[in-house]
């Protein structure tokens, strides 16, 4: 598995119902490990686990704490003797509200919300043998962004498949490009306010997406028009929010 990949196993674990019996094997897999390695840790067989987690020997040692233990738990997993003998590099401990995790190696600890930790996947990539340096790590929301990016282009193409084509494709990429551009903008307040593109999408959009391209429709055509040319160009009020951005994006 490459880390987009990873990203995306990752992401729906979080998403899904939390199972406290299956999360920890769950979580292997989300990095790459195959069916008859999470089989045979699941029988006991490669299971070292000493505190009723499961322990893969030089990988990880996951348990899941009761609710609100999780600090504890994470402290039991590292005092662990099994965690010691088994070479463990990362500890994790979660009660499906809270999640925690140290790299025993280099002593870097995460300490998060369980439905943020896909944001720090690039910390865990070590458990699908991939090589980290800091810089990787912390481009974890770069892979997400982009990962998120690629299903979409996915999904407009399934829908719109003559957008593929090498007479649309320059269409489609100034769109993924606008789209990007939006993105960018939000998290270094070139748009006032927090979220201001997401947020008007997701309250404009009816709730079967049925006029959503109207609605981003006229947010690109308010960051084409200069301020002083908008009493002409009749924008919603809502779209009125948007800067006007000089030049082609």
């Amino acid at each position: 598995m490459n880390a987009i990949e990873i990203e995306e196993a990752v992401s729906s674990l979080a998403l899904a119902p939390f199972d406290p019996a299956e999360f920890p094997c769950a979580f292997l897999m989300a990095f790459g490990n195959k069916e008859t390695t999470i089989k045979r840790l699941k029988s006991g067989t490669s299971n070292k686990s000493d505190v009723g987690g499961v322990l893969q020997t030089n990988n990880l040692h996951i348990a899941v704490a009761q609710t609100g233990g999780v600090t504890q738990c994470l402290k039991s997993l590292k005092d662990s003797p099994a965690t010691a003998k088994g070479k463990v590099r990362f500890i994790v401990a979660t009660d499906g509200a809270d999640f925690e995790a140290e790299d025993i190696d280099t002593g870097e600890t995460i300490a998060c919300a369980f439905q943020d930790f896909p944001d720090h996947f690039g910390f865990f990539l070590p458990l699908a043998g991939i090589s980290t340096v800091k810089q990787i790590r912390e481009s974890s929301f770069d892979i997400r962004a982009t990962s998120r990016l690629n299903r979409l282009y996915i999904e407009l193409l399934k829908d719109n498949p003559e957008w593929g084509t090498a007479e649309r494709r320059h269409e489609m990429n100034h769109l993924m490009a606008r789209l990007i551009f939006c993105f960018f903008a939000e998290d270094t307040d070139i748009f006032s306010g927090t979220r201001l593109f997401t947020d008007t999408v997701e309250k404009m959009s009816e709730r079967d997406s049925s006029n959503t391209h109207q609605v981003i429709s006229e947010i690109f055509r308010a960051m084409d028009t200069k301020i002083a040319e908008r009493p002409n160009a009749k924008l919603p009020r809502w779209a009125d929010a948007f800067p006007y951005v000089s030049g082609s994006y």
